[in-house]
Formats: structure tokens, C-alpha cells, sequence
């Protein structure tokens, strides 16, 4: 039977911790107990870890031996804000698929109310990385950003391989330009409702982007999202 899997909210060299809901989950819920064996991700190393105490306001782990975890994918997701339903929705898929980055943009066509309203919602979204993470049995918790500006979320990509979805491309496949640039650390970017503006379009040209395509069809961002990060579990 697959042990349950938990991510520490504190850990040293040889104990962690869960707190908080996580701990009240642990005790009242499932009623663990002491000498009770779990998963414990400590410090981004998965360990067999073992209950020494256990009370609603933490859990307390005994680590033992490291085991073999996965690695997220070398992949940042450069995702514009949207309608905040469908967008938690994304984040939660997207790390269930094994991103290592999201950076909420703020694009022009992101509505006002939304990128206002977007800094009040990071730590919301990183709740959800988090829980996503843990349910998925992840060995670490993706970085969610602070929401930035196209610009700014541009000067601040450092990888090699930068890809855009774009609508205007009907060559180039998401799939071909990964397969050419196996091994490499990729930026993903993925527009609003509406799409880039041409002055947007234009500063991802002049940081030699690459301009793909999923398809024919014009999908909402969150599909899209879905679409290309399954494509790239699958490629890298």
C-alpha cells in the first residue's frame, strides 16, 4: 500500500514538523499516532519518517532513511491572470503535472479588477501549490511569484528554451521545438482572455521567443495551460 505522503512546515537534520491544518488533519481526522510510518518531504528530500508526538497544533516526525524522488520539470510557467476560479484551477493542474515555476503576469488585457485584486491572492495560490503538491506526491512545492508585468516577468525568465503560445502561429508545434531543445531549462508563456497586445507580442520578438501552436482550435488559457505542460511531462 502507498504510504501517505506529507510536505514539513519545519524540519532539522533529523525531525520535521506538521502544523496548523495539517496537523489538526493528521490527529483528528486520521487519529495518527505515535510509531505510525509516513512520507515526509523535509527540506525538498523525501524520507520514511515516523510519529514521535502528535497534538492538533503539530505533528512531530522522527526522519529516517532518504528515498528516491522525482524531480519537477525543468519548466516555468509564465501564466497571465485570469478570472480567479479557472486560475486557481490551472495552478493546481499545473502542479500535479510537475512545474517547477509559475509567475502570474499582469498583461494588459488581464481585467483591472483582477490585477488589482491578484497580490491579495498569492498566498491563496501558493495554499493550493502546496496541497497539490502533497496530493500529488511531489517532492517539492512549485514557487508561485508575485504577480509582475509582462516586462518584468520577461527580464526576470532565465531560461534557455522560451516559449509563447501563440495564436498567430500555424507551423512551429509546442512538441518540435521541445524535442529540439531536449534537456533544456523552459519558460512557458501563456496570455490572457483576448491574448497578447502587439506591443506585448513585440517585446517577447525582440527576447527570441519562440511563437508555437497547439492546434487549430483556440482553447481558453487554463486548457491550454493543461494541454501544453501534459505535452511537455511527456517530452522532458
Amino acid at each position: 500500500m502507498t504510504r501517505r505522503r506529507w510536505i514539513a512546515d519545519t524540519h532539522n537534520a533529523t525531525h520535521a514538523s506538521l502544523t496548523g491544518a495539517q496537523a489538526q488533519h493528521l490527529a483528528r481526522v486520521l487519529r495518527a499516532g505515535p510509531s505510525q510510518v509516513f512520507d515526509v518531504v523535509a527540506g525538498g528530500h523525501l524520507h520514511r519518517a515516523e510519529i514521535v508526538s502528535v497534538a492538533d497544533s503539530e505533528v512531530i516526525f522522527l526522519l529516517h532513511e532518504e528515498m528516491l524522488a522525482d524531480p519537477a520539470l525543468p519548466l516555468h510557467l509564465l501564466l497571465a491572470v485570469f478570472k480567479f476560479d479557472r486560475y486557481e484551477w490551472a495552478i493546481e493542474k499545473a502542479t500535479e503535472l510537475g512545474v517547477q515555476r509559475i509567475t502570474p503576469v499582469l498583461a494588459r488585457r488581464t481585467e483591472k479588477h483582477l490585477a488589482q485584486s491578484s497580490m491579495k491572492r498569492v498566498e491563496r495560490w501558493r495554499r493550493i501549490a502546496h496541497e497539490a503538491a502533497q496530493q500529488s506526491r511531489r517532492s517539492d512545492v512549485p514557487t508561485i511569484d508575485d504577480p509582475l508585468s509582462l516586462k518584468l516577468a520577461l527580464e526576470q525568465t532565465t531560461a534557455s528554451n522560451k516559449v509563447l503560445l501563440a495564436e498567430t502561429e500555424e507551423e512551429n508545434s509546442l512538441a518540435s521545438i521541445l524535442t529540439a531543445n531536449q534537456g533544456a531549462e523552459t519558460a512557458l508563456a501563456i496570455g490572457p482572455e483576448g491574448g497578447w497586445t502587439q506591443d506585448e507580442m513585440a517585446l517577447f520578438t525582440a527576447q527570441e521567443w519562440h511563437f508555437v501552436t497547439l492546434g487549430p482550435r483556440i482553447l481558453r488559457a487554463e486548457t491550454a495551460a493543461i494541454a501544453a505542460l501534459a505535452i511537455a511531462s511527456a517530452l522532458l
